[in-house]
């Protein structure tokens, strides 16, 4: 039996769990997120997570310490370079695993696991949780002292009268303009009345002159003589 024994074997033999542990890490440091089954995410947890706070501390002996562990360049050039200085302020806790449903096949527990602070959009990421202060009392009548003191302000009639008084003078120029303009149009044609009349008595006068001129004529008068009977 396998009382207390924490590590699983993942049914491999040693060099080939080592094997495995280094390919799934340097992938992991290199693509931030892989999938793989739930077991192996948990074996690889524990494994990786000691490679990159070493990753935090540039030197050239955790260096060699990761680079033994990894065997890939490029995987500790990833770690001592991005993901150190990601993940210099996190004290621990590197990784996220979440469920994603059985595998087809043999239905295995599958999960996918990667680096907390690579993924930006995960609900709460970069919200800074403020510690609320914890007191026993205070808080209520803090609460209505404020209510008491706080008075409403009357807003100040005095803009709004004199804005109104504007209005008003705007308003009332172009009234007066147009009563004068009535006036002068009424007065204009009181004036012309006797023009027209004096006109159109000279105009009768200038006809009846015509006609009595017409029938006054020699023709007319031989006319007249030669309708009389004899």
């Amino acid at each position: 039996m396998r009382h207390g024994k924490k590590v699983n074997h993942l049914g491999r033999t040693a060099p080939h769990r080592k094997a495995l542990m280094a390919n799934m890490a340097s992938s992991l440091i290199i693509h931030k997120r892989i999938t793989t089954t739930l077991a192996k995410a948990k074996a690889l947890r524990t494994y990786v997570e000691p490679l990159i706070t070493k990753g935090k501390d540039a030197t050239t002996h955790n260096q060699r310490t990761v680079f033994a562990y990894l065997k890939d360049k490029e995987a500790v050039k990833e770690l001592f370079t991005v993901v150190g200085a990601k993940v210099a302020n996190r004290p621990g806790g590197y990784t996220r695993i979440l469920k994603v449903g059985n595998r087809m096949g043999d239905n295995a527990e599958m999960a996918f696991i990667e680096l907390v602070d690579f993924n930006e959009y995960f609900q709460g990421f970069g919200t800074d949780k403020k510690e609320a202060k914890k007191t026993r009392r205070g808080r209520s009548k803090a609460s209505s002292n404020t209510a008491k003191t706080t008075v409403p302000v009357e807003a100040t009639p005095v803009v709004a009268e004199e804005v109104e008084a504007e209005v008003i003078e705007e308003t009332a120029a172009p009234v007066e303009n147009v009563v004068t303009e009535e006036t002068t149009v009424v007065e204009t044609s009181e004036e012309t009345q006797p023009e027209v009349s004096a006109s159109a008595e000279e105009t009768t006068s200038e006809t009846e002159t015509t006609e009595a001129s017409q029938e006054n004529t020699p023709e007319n008068q031989e006319g007249e003589e030669e309708n009389k009977p004899e």
